[in-house]
């Protein structure tokens, strides 16, 4: 059953009414004011370091001996049989899927090209063009995750914004890959297939191997190795983020209670260690939405998972005020954040991503309705927001200079080169003013 906690400084005497049944008694019985709704939000480090220990000579096998210490890696950690980790990209869509990626990727599509930078130029009256202008990444790299749940969708939201940017090399690795991943591999137009996963998988990207590319940006979920791995490898290839188990809070005076909790769930079916999180100034909503999960648990296929995810990580906390609520969403940085009143959306600073209103559904960010469902987790949404268009592109400052303009310019050039020590900056200016 979901923990219902009280906010710390929140009294029990805020709460109105007597239970309604066994049941909503029996909910209330895991409430609590002891202080665990401030240890819950409390965002803790997420704990790499053994994985880095592991991935680490990984990392270096590969990058020394290439295609061998992959493929090793690859027989011994993913049953690898094959030759090569390289195969076609080829296969097909049934016609159900091939509309629903078509819907999809429209989406994603229009959604990263309003994303995506421009170039531009502003003349100024003092003698300054300057500007910039915006060019692709030559290659990267996509990560599809296929352990628990293969996950075809990611393969949408990671190549398509790098094909807006016009990135033309688009390599994708994915351990095991499944019939619709290849076949959406080969409906976009991928460049390179790989069957490949892992900290090899990433090392591969990273640092190419007789049979793999290197990329410049590697960007895709994976497990603690991979997250690990990508850590790791940050300083000589972008990455997206390192992204941990994946997180939702909702912020809802009132609701449908069946809509809030199949919400809940929704994020919980991805991983134990997912976490799903409500925020609510309402005390029967609280025991509606905890009776609700337990009832839509007993049907969910993906139960096994979802139980003690919600179990373990997941909470109901009773906040006296919305402020209160959103203070909190904002100190936690969600990777997802659910909004229910939308006029709280000017207060909110820190989250992946914003699902407005009772119609907008997380699970509809995940699939089809456009924005990216890469997002940062584990509070990195304090830093930045999801996967775009605009990660796969540099913006490359340009000026000129007229003459006149460079006049203009000298003695302030001149004289903050000459603090500095850098007399050679000062003369390569002041020559071009004696002809």
């Amino acid at each position: 059953m979901i923990r219902i906690l009280t906010d710390k400084g929140r009294s029990d005497q805020a709460r109105s009414g007597n239970p309604r049944s066994e049941d909503q008694a029996r909910s209330r019985s895991t409430r609590s004011n002891d202080g665990g709704a401030q240890s819950l939000i409390a965002r803790k480090a997420v704990r790499l370091e053994e994985a880095e220990r592991i991935v680490a000579p990984i990392l270096a096998e590969v990058r020394a001996r290439g295609d061998a210490a992959l493929l090793e890696y690859a027989r011994k950690f993913d049953g690898f049989t094959a030759s090569s980790v390289r195969i076609p990209v080829s296969g097909k869509l049934t016609p159900d899927m091939e509309r629903a990626v078509s819907v999809a990727a429209h989406n994603i599509r229009e959604y990263a090209k309003s994303q995506l930078p421009v170039e531009k130029f502003v003349d100024y009256p003092d003698g300054r063009r300057l500007g910039h202008i915006v060019r692709p990444l030559d290659a990267m790299g996509a990560y599809v995750p296929a352990g628990r749940y293969p996950l075809p969708s990611t393969l949408l939201m990671t190549v398509i914004p790098a094909q807006v940017a016009g990135v033309p090399v688009t390599a994708v690795a994915c351990p095991n890959p499944s019939p619709e991943i290849l076949g959406i591999a080969a409906w976009l137009g991928v460049t390179h297939l790989f069957q490949m996963g892992g900290a090899q998988a990433i090392a591969a990207f990273a640092y190419g191997t007789e049979t793999v590319p290197r990329v410049d940006r590697i960007v895709g979920p994976g497990n603690i190795y991979v997250a690990a791995a990508k850590k790791l490898i940050a300083g000589e290839t972008g990455i997206d983020f390192v992204a941990g188990p994946t997180e939702i809070v909702i912020i809802a005076a009132d609701g449908n209670p069946k809509w809030i909790a199949a919400d809940m769930l929704a994020q919980a079916e991805h991983d134990v260690d997912a976490s799903a999180i409500l925020l609510t100034t309402s005390p029967s909503l609280a025991d509606s939405v905890a009776l609700e999960i337990d009832r839509q648990l007993e049907t969910l296929p993906t139960a096994a998972v979802a139980r003690p995810s919600i179990e373990r990580n997941g909470a109901i906390i009773l906040v006296d005020a919305l402020e209160r609520a959103v203070e909190l969403a904002n100190a936690l940085a969600p990777e997802h954040l659910a909004l229910h009143d939308a006029t709280l959306l000017p207060k909110i600073r820190h989250a992946g991503a914003v699902f407005l209103g009772p119609s907008s559904p997380e699970a509809a960010g995940d699939y089809a309705s456009g924005p990216n469902h890469v997002l940062p987790t584990s509070g990195a949404a304090r830093l930045r927001g999801g996967l775009s268009s605009a990660d796969f592109v540099k913006v490359i400052s340009v000026q000129e200079l007229l003459p006149a303009g460079l006049a203009r310019l000298s003695p302030a050039i001149s004289t903050l080169a000459r603090a500095e020590g850098l007399e050679a900056h000062a003369r390569s200016v002041e020559v071009r003013g004696r002809g």
